[in-house]
């Protein structure tokens, strides 16, 4: 029976150390966390063209065209094993695409998008650590989920796009 004492001992005092240990490191859990990587945005001046070179050059398997007024481009997707191009024409006058194509004439990445898991709680603790977010509110995206954008001088020079997983 001494044993067994000995043994549950040091058991209860094992646990112990275990629950004390992971209380003292108080890393605070986040209420949110990063997914996969769901695409890179690529804008373009000519979106046929574009479409042409993934689709009958690289075989790549390419989305239709499809409108977002609301975001003021074209968009088309190309699939790819581990994730998706998107392709970015301007869409009316006041469309982002346009100035970043009078900048870079031949075109050029434009964005990363990486899912969240919850897209609000992102963008409550990011406001707090001073991260810019280009929307007040989460728009609906090419994927139909809520999507926000963060600045790119707060993001090391990169247009960072949150997508709701």
């Amino acid at each position: 029976s001494g044993l067994l004492t000995r043994l549950q001992t040091s058991a209860l005092m094992i646990r112990t150390l275990a629950s004390s240990h992971s209380v003292s490191q108080n890393i605070p859990s986040s209420l949110w966390k990063l997914g996969r990587l769901n695409h890179v945005a690529i804008a373009v001046p000519d979106l046929e063209k574009a479409q042409s070179l993934y689709k009958d050059v690289l075989g790549a398997q390419v989305s239709e065209t499809v409108a977002l007024p609301e975001h003021g481009v074209y968009t088309v997707f190309v699939e790819l094993g581990n994730t998706k191009l998107e392709l970015l024409h301007p869409l009316g006058e006041k469309s982002p695409i346009t100035s970043f194509l009078q900048k870079n004439k031949t075109g050029g990445m434009h964005h990363i998008c990486i899912e969240v898991d919850d897209i609000n709680a992102a963008m409550a603790e990011l406001k707090k650590k001073k991260i810019r977010i280009l929307s007040e509110e989460p728009k609906i995206g090419a994927h139909g989920k809520p999507v926000i954008f963060l600045h790119p001088k707060d993001c090391h020079g990169v247009l960072v796009e949150l997508e709701q997983a």
